[in-house]
């Protein structure tokens, strides 16, 4: 692929995220948190060039997390640039006859000292919410491993640094389920509802600590056992759904960053 291909791809996989009606999350039928949908489509314009033509994965992170910063003065998608700068690197760099599942390997076992020094930087600029402090691996500190390993280190905590550790099994399973299915708002909910009633958030956990994470997956589990497969009744659940969760302050951001990453993986690996 060639980047303007994959920064296209970043770009409508942002949207597609957008344009689904996510419980909790921010999009184009309700905003949230004190953000709207705007705010995320301009930081997902501002970080599609630099996520697409970065030198390496690293330079991928902080050159994209830095352009969304400057344009929309907040963090907006810094979990989403680090699930999509190794898939990028991966569709950029696959050689004849490597899948995207092998080529996205060879880039995860191939991360240096140098890319963790650059994503610490842009992680430190961004300031995610419940960032907090850690004694191991503290991104205001310089990195002594690399950046699989960091993200080894806080893969327990964290479902972003996990896929680093997992050859993002659940990004790519989600993509796959995606693929499936009939394009559009639905099936990005499906992918986002799949895999909140199946992983603890880790936004939601960090802001509000594992039990609550966990108590809101139970939730998502319910909800979606019993969700009505008739449009206007599945719409009304999931506005319900919706109001409620942001009523209560819970906003499963990294279920959406993983949503985003997911679509954005199905584009990958059909070559578009």
């Amino acid at each position: 692929m060639r980047p303007e291909d994959v920064a296209q791809a970043f770009r409508a996989a942002s949207r597609a995220e957008l344009q689904a009606l996510k419980p909790g999350n921010v999009h184009v039928f309700r905003p949230g948190h004190g953000m709207t949908a705007a705010t995320f489509e301009r930081a997902a314009e501002a970080a599609a060039l630099p996520l697409a033509t970065g030198a390496t994965v690293g330079a991928r992170i902080e050159g994209a997390t830095l352009a969304s910063l400057a344009a929309v003065g907040c963090n907006a998608n810094l979990g989403i640039v680090l699930l999509c700068a190794p898939l990028s690197e991966a569709a950029l760099t696959r050689r004849d006859g490597e899948s995207l599942t092998d080529a996205l390997d060879r880039v995860l076992g191939g991360l240096t000292l140098v890319d963790a020094e650059a994503a610490y930087r842009a992680i430190a600029s961004a300031n995610p919410g419940g960032l907090g402090a850690s004694a191991r691996q503290d991104v205001r500190a310089a990195p002594t491993v690399t950046l699989r390993g960091a993200m080894a280190q806080a893969a327990d905590r964290d479902r972003i640094a996990a896929q680093y550790v997992t050859g993002f099994a659940d990004v790519l399973a989600s993509a796959q389920a995606y693929a499936a299915k009939t394009p559009g708002p639905a099936a990005v909910e499906d992918v986002f509802l799949d895999l909140l009633a199946r992983l603890p958030d880790s936004h939601v956990a960090r802001k509000f600590g594992p039990e609550a994470a966990e108590s809101l997956r139970d939730e998502a589990a319910a909800f979606l056992a019993a969700l009505p497969a008739e449009p206007e009744a599945r719409r009304a659940a999931l506005d319900a759904f919706d109001l409620d969760l942001k009523t209560r302050g819970l906003n499963p951001g990294t279920t959406a960053d993983l949503t985003v990453a997911a679509v954005f993986a199905a584009s990958l690996l059909q070559g578009v």
